[in-house]
């Protein structure tokens, strides 16, 4: 029998999973997950604690263009709806337009703020 706590938590869990369109694979492991659903899963999972600050590394490197989209839709909406601060690193110029600002960097010594 589960306690109301462990309810909280799966709710969020599968609320989480929903968001990055994963919640029909919640019981599955993950050697069952392909390396998009598994990147999908640690955004879910990097979102959990209702986090201020989300330092993220190439987020849809490994999706394809679609999910990418709903992906940075998602994050978009977290840093404007609830002013989560989103770093994130990529080398698609694509995503890197979406930013209010952003930092490029040549190579170590060089960096050019735009």
């Amino acid at each position: 029998m589960k306690g109301k706590f462990q309810e909280k938590i799966e709710k969020k869990a599968l609320e989480l999973l929903n968001l990055v369109g994963l919640k029909d694979k919640a019981n599955l492991k993950p050697t069952k997950l392909s390396g998009g659903e598994k990147q999908r899963v640690a955004i879910a999972r990097s979102l959990a604690n209702t986090p201020s600050i989300i330092l993220a590394d190439e987020p849809t490197g490994a999706l394809d263009s679609k999910t990418s989209g709903k992906i940075l839709k998602q994050l978009n909406k977290l840093h404007k709806e609830e002013n989560v601060i989103l770093i994130m690193v990529t080398h698609d110029l694509n995503v890197a337009k979406l930013a209010d600002r952003t930092i490029e960097v040549l190579d170590w010594k060089n960096f050019r703020f735009i």
